[in-house]
């Protein structure tokens, strides 16, 4: 694994053993960022169920102002310290060690441009980060996108008052984009 494009091009990144975390492919993150970009420059960037922290090392790499990485898995945490060290953007990253529910449950208000989740698939957990965010003012206009499995019904996301606005699927997985109705 390794960022794509920006100021940190080309550099490695770590991932940790085993199979807690599925890392976002190369091409997948690609496709992503070309659909994203016009969020990602100046933008605040918050990367839920972080893994190694790929994604939202490639949104700092691509001119995020910052980026707050929520990961409870210890071992992740220690690789996304890591990462964030290796590839020099400690002073615009804040590695968060906690369940993303809870963490999104204990902030006052949205104040991030882009929200992007990528947890455990099939578990709900997405289905409940929603549920907490659909209560929250948002200061801003906020993306959120969530990386799941490819045959999960998102259908609810309209009731707690959120439209999507694109969908992109690939070979074994997709992204949801969403925003938050006003």
């Amino acid at each position: 694994m390794r960022v794509i494009a920006g100021t940190a091009r080309s550099l490695p990144l770590k991932t940790i053993e085993g199979l807690d975390t599925r890392p976002t492919t190369d091409r997948i993150k690609e496709t992503l960022f070309n659909v994203i970009m016009g969020y990602v420059p100046e933008a605040k960037f918050l990367d839920l169920f972080a893994g190694s922290g790929g994604i939202g090392i490639e949104a700092l790499s691509r001119g995020a102002d910052e980026c707050t990485f929520v990961e409870l898995n210890p071992k992740a945490v220690a690789c996304i310290e890591d990462n964030v060290a290796f590839t020099r953007f400690k002073e615009k990253s804040q590695i968060i060690k906690a369940d993303a529910v809870s963490y999104v449950r204990g902030l006052k208000k949205i104040d991030y441009d882009v929200i992007f989740m990528d947890p455990p698939y099939k578990k709900g957990l997405e289905k409940q980060v929603l549920s907490v965010l659909k209560d929250k003012e948002f200061s801003v206009d906020t993306l959120i996108v969530i990386e799941a499995a490819l045959n999960e019904d998102f259908s609810y996301v309209l009731d707690m008052g959120f439209d999507i606005t694109k969908e992109k699927r690939y070979k074994s997985n997709k992204h949801i984009f969403l925003e938050k109705r006003n």
